[in-house]
């Protein structure tokens, strides 16, 4: 498998999307009115697009006193509840909470509480629509010993209403004067589905790892369990999931036992602030059952700052471990990277 031919596919897959007719109607709780497409909701923030202004527009959601829109949206609550449908909001008085009716047919509607709705995805005809992530890229160049360091990376996602998909990949080479050429690429895929307890849902991963440092040409994992949210809120979201993963790995140097069955127990953690910062945090453990005693670990964490419109700053660090690496190969490969990130549909 390539995995240099696989980031080029998934470079393909963050291209513009198509804009819609901006005709839904937003009020503002100042008595601000303002005609603009609305695009979703994440984090507490409501992202729009106006036609004066250049990029999508971050709005703080808890300011919003009425919303009107004849697209159709997935809504998601906070109870994990999910709804489908156009929206707008009733008349209330100083005072009470803000409420959105989310019609799915004449005889058909759900009115929720503001304050309760958690993500708001637009949904359409249109497959190249559906979609929303990022791209990022950095450099550091540091001139005392000649050392340069790339990172490539970008995210994808997939919502429908009682399931969802991401894939991605993150691609990382350092160069310095008289050391080897250091390279880290990976590329993941996951995919889940929405359980009768809303809060539950079962996923399936796949991810593929090159990393000289730890002398893998390439780790294929393949795995899947039962989750559950455990906060899902517009300023915190955390979910564990707990399942049975394999993996083959392919070493430069070794005749190691490439198979390996283990426990999987992984963790997503994101928390919001507006829309000027954002931390999310991924980590997955792998004891193994075929090889008792042996762990391994892989972590990435991200830390976004908005610059403005949809260009973020990033600082990233990711990680990978084994605790009984072949002999004489590294157990572990990590670092840090910065750069800045282009953000595509809903946000």
């Amino acid at each position: 498998m390539n995995l240099r031919a696989l980031l080029l596919s998934f470079i393909l897959l963050a291209g513009p999307l198509y804009a819609r007719d901006k005709t839904d109607v937003m009020v503002m709780k100042n008595g601000d009115r303002i005609t603009c497409a609305v695009k979703g909701l994440e984090g507490g923030v409501l992202y729009v697009e106006v036609d004066y202004v250049d990029g999508t527009a971050s709005v703080d959601w808890s300011k919003v006193a009425r919303l009107e829109s004849k697209q159709l949206f997935y809504v998601k609550t906070e109870d994990g509840s999910v709804y489908t449908g156009t929206l707008s909001t009733s008349e209330t008085t100083a005072g009470q909470p803000v409420r959105i009716h989310v019609v799915e047919a004449a005889e058909k509607e759900a009115v929720i509480e503001a304050s309760r709705i958690v993500r708001m995805t637009a949904t359409s005809e249109n497959v190249w629509e559906r979609f929303d992530g990022d791209v990022s890229f950095g450099v550091i160049y540091n001139k005392g010993n000649q050392s340069t360091q790339y990172s490539l990376g970008s995210t994808t996602d997939y919502i429908r209403e009682r399931w969802g998909a991401t894939a991605g990949f993150d691609s990382n080479l350092s160069s310095s004067t008289g050391v080897n050429v250091s390279t880290r690429n990976l590329v993941y895929l996951n995919a889940y589905r929405w359980l009768p307890g809303n809060h539950w849902y079962y996923s399936g991963l796949s991810s593929f790892l090159q990393s000289s440092e730890q002398g893998i040409d390439l780790q294929s994992t393949f795995g899947g369990g039962v989750g559950r949210y455990l906060t899902n809120t517009n300023f915190v979201s955390v979910k564990i999931l707990g399942g049975l993963a394999w993996q083959n790995t392919s070493y430069q140097q070794s005749n190691a036992s490439p198979n390996l069955t283990a426990a999987l127990i992984s963790a997503d953690v994101k928390l919001f602030r507006f829309s000027k910062t954002n931390l999310a945090l991924t980590a997955a453990f792998f004891p193994a059952l075929s090889d008792p005693g042996r762990v391994r670990f892989n972590t990435n964490t991200t830390y976004y700052i908005k610059l403005f419109s949809n260009l973020k700053w990033n600082l990233s660090f990711y990680g990978n471990w084994d605790n009984r690496p072949p002999p004489g190969l590294s157990g572990s490969d990590y670092g840090t990277s910065s750069g800045v990130s282009w953000t595509f549909g809903l946000r």
